[in-house]
């Protein structure tokens, strides 16, 4: 793909991306898409084809991002079960901050309204936490009574539970504060040897998570637009 297509398919996705998270996917338009681009509705089909496929390229960019996360972690010497607490801090932050998670995680929550199947990320995870979970098992980390493969599902949907319920309830800037208040509860029962404050501390101390870049940014804005200078007026 040359370098002009490459950059008019980016500015599509990532203005969607946005009006995806600010107004849902039913109420966002075509127009909409174009207009906050800067890019025609003629471009918008011509790399598209229609508003449920820009969806879907939505979707599966924010998949893209997910083995980047959990690569940070795969150095030696970090326990599992620290490797998991400061992983769910790194998803945190990209569901509170970056905007193409953000959308990802509205267009799953409002997949019955695409005319499109929307792919789920809960079998990724919940494989990845069972990993980590029998690894923390080997490692003598975990609670006799805790079965990985079983928890492993009941943690990730009680995390994305979490999220969706901070973002309807309260602030989305208050996900992080929750989500330590929850590990300190959850790992009561997940240890073999209960420390959660220790442990999540240590967790902390490892996660620092990569900047999101323009992701944050709506186009339109200062910062967007200087990204965009060179790329705004391509077809």
């Amino acid at each position: 793909m040359q370098d002009r297509a490459r950059a008019t398919r980016r500015s599509l996705l990532e203005a969607a991306a946005h009006l995806f998270v600010e107004q849902g996917y039913a109420r966002t338009s075509i127009n909409e898409i174009s207009d906050l681009s800067g890019r025609t509705s003629g471009a918008v089909y011509f790399h598209y084809s229609s508003k449920e496929k820009l969806a879907l390229a939505v979707v599966r960019e924010q998949f893209a991002a997910w083995p980047s996360l959990a690569d940070r972690y795969a150095a030696p010497g970090i326990p599992p079960l620290e490797k998991l607490v400061a992983l769910s801090f790194d998803i945190a932050k990209a569901l509170r901050d970056d905007v193409m998670t953000r959308a990802g995680a509205r267009l799953w929550a409002e997949r019955r309204t695409i005319d499109v199947a929307i792919p789920t990320p809960f079998a990724v995870w919940a494989a990845a936490v069972t990993r980590l979970l029998a690894e923390a098992r080997a490692e003598g980390e975990l609670a006799d009574e805790v079965q990985p493969s079983g928890i492993a599902t009941t943690l990730v949907c009680a995390f994305f539970g979490l999220y969706d319920l901070t973002e309807e309830m309260a602030d989305r800037e208050e996900l992080s504060d929750r989500l330590h208040q929850w590990w300190l509860l959850v790992l009561k029962a997940l240890q073999a040897r209960p420390e959660p404050a220790a442990l999540v501390a240590r967790a902390l101390a490892y996660h620092q998570p990569a900047p999101t870049g323009n992701h944050s940014r709506r186009p339109g804005s200062s910062g967007y637009r200087e990204g965009r200078a060179m790329t705004r007026f391509s077809p």
